[in-house]
């Protein structure tokens, strides 16, 4: 087993942070770039929404199958596969002539990272020893966002000359975490898992999801006409059939038995409530900033560098305070200091001082994830046993890209934007404000969760355990 401070320790968490980090990075710079590529490619809000739902689509479909993947056939195998797919599909994205197209890369993209997401953490699950599994969950956290950090700078600075840029700068980077997996990185997996994929639970989690997704984003612009009732029913039912085809499965992606752990349970839906807050806030603050406010794409992406400031410099301390004091008071704390930045964040008038209306919001936001990422992901892995590792970090995955995936689709609806109302000062900024409001309190939600629902820590076992 490996230590954080052994040289190849570093290397293993370099190669892991360097590959997820290409899928924030891309994320984040997306973000950035939605009002350019709307311009330029001709798109509504819907088309928008789907540039970013597409991918979060089937990278929450499949995230399961990818870290059961990893635990089945070898993490640093599926790993590296998904970072070599996630580069080929980046070069089809910037290669696209017209928003479906775009669309159906980013669909690519994230199949490709639901591959690679869930392998990072469980290689650092099975590679270090127990001691240092915190530590470095936390320092893998911390060091991400130097992608999130860079992310909004970049992006606005390629959208400045070419949006397509945006995908093009995943390619190199792809490369380099190939030669570093291959080279540093020790193979694991489940010696007693299955070689059977499971495809119905596949088909029917990604259909179920499809389904409701559409029936949100098409709600606005096409009311409760008969395909979005049709497809919105077809999505709820593929879904329960999804939960019970798993519980009934010999093989399934998603072993039930993990939910008979109340911690995993509870953690899990805090990380619902807790990423669809994110999610919610990131598209409406870039746009707000660049709509409303008129601030260029690098201007708005640099508004969120303290945020990611913050997570660096704070993430790994808190992982290590975690595992001394507890994961609760942390979990409980994060989200009710984020929820009084977004209520900051919110107030913000339309053509805000950086300093005043945006830094103190953002800066708050970016504290009460630093507090809670770490622990919350060192939770939900201690909760499983650590031949399931995998497929553990992928259902907690699946989790906050499906609340991210929600969210996106569903706050345009709730605050009344659809159309080209985005593009809209007048329209946007009362929808922003509500938004935000709303996001504020999804965050409050989940602290109240962990109250009720995480043991203290006298109950629990220690989160560096696994």
């Amino acid at each position: 087993m490996l230590r954080v401070n052994d040289p190849r320790g570093r290397l293993v968490v370099l190669t892991t942070v360097l590959g997820s980090g290409v899928a924030l990075l891309d994320s984040t710079i997306v973000n950035v770039a939605l009002p350019t590529i709307g311009r330029d490619l001709g798109a509504d809000l819907t088309g928008v929404q789907w540039v970013i739902s597409a991918y979060a689509l089937t990278l929450a479909a499949l995230i399961l199958l990818g870290g059961s993947l990893g635990d089945r056939f070898g993490r640093r195998r599926v790993y590296i596969w998904g970072v070599a797919g996630f580069a080929v599909a980046s070069m089809l994205s910037a290669l696209s002539p017209n928003i479906a197209t775009l669309v159906g890369a980013r669909a690519l993209q994230g199949v490709a990272a639901a591959l690679l997401t869930p392998g990072s953490l469980a290689i650092l699950q099975s590679s270090f020893c127990p001691a240092d599994r915190m530590r470095a969950i936390g320092v893998w956290t911390g060091s991400l966002s130097i992608a999130a950090a860079s992310g909004p700078l970049v992006g606005g600075w390629l959208v400045g000359y070419d949006w397509r840029w945006v995908f093009w700068v995943n390619a190199p980077l792809c490369v380099v975490v190939i030669a570093l997996a291959a080279r540093n990185v020790p193979e694991s997996r489940n010696p007693v898992a299955s070689h059977h994929i499971d495809v119905p639970g596949v088909l029917l989690g990604a259909l179920g999801l499809a389904g409701v997704t559409y029936a949100l984003t098409a709600l606005p612009g096409h009311g409760l006409d008969a395909l979005t009732v049709a497809a919105g029913g077809g999505g709820v039912l593929g879904l329960v059939a999804f939960i019970l085809t798993e519980r009934r499965s010999r093989h399934p992606m998603l072993p039930t038995m993990l939910f008979a752990s109340r911690n995993f349970s509870v953690i899990n839906v805090v990380t619902f409530a807790i990423y669809a807050a994110l999610s919610g806030t990131f598209l409406f603050l870039v746009l707000f900033l660049q709509v409303v406010s008129g601030w260029t794409a690098l201007r708005a992406g640099a508004a969120a560098v303290p945020l990611s400031v913050v997570m660096l410099l704070l993430a790994s301390r808190f992982g290590t305070l975690a595992t001394r004091i507890g994961a609760r008071p942390l979990i409980i704390g994060g989200p009710l200091t984020a929820a009084t930045g977004l209520v900051l964040l919110s107030l913000s008038p339309s053509h805000p001082s950086y300093v005043l209306s945006v830094l103190p919001g953002v800066t708050l936001l970016g504290f009460g994830l630093a507090m809670t990422v770490a622990p919350l992901t060192g939770t939900v892995l201690a909760a499983a046993p650590d031949e399931l590792a995998g497929t553990a970090s992928g259902v907690n995955n699946a989790v906050a890209r499906t609340a991210g995936l929600m969210a996106v689709a569903a706050l345009p609806v709730i605050v009344g934007l659809s159309g080209n109302e985005y593009a809209d000062p007048a329209s946007l900024a009362p929808a922003y404000r509500n938004a935000l409001l709303i996001c504020a309190a999804i965050m409050l939600s989940g602290a109240a969760l962990t109250a009720l629902g995480l043991p203290r820590r006298r109950e629990m076992p220690a989160v560096a355990t696994g």
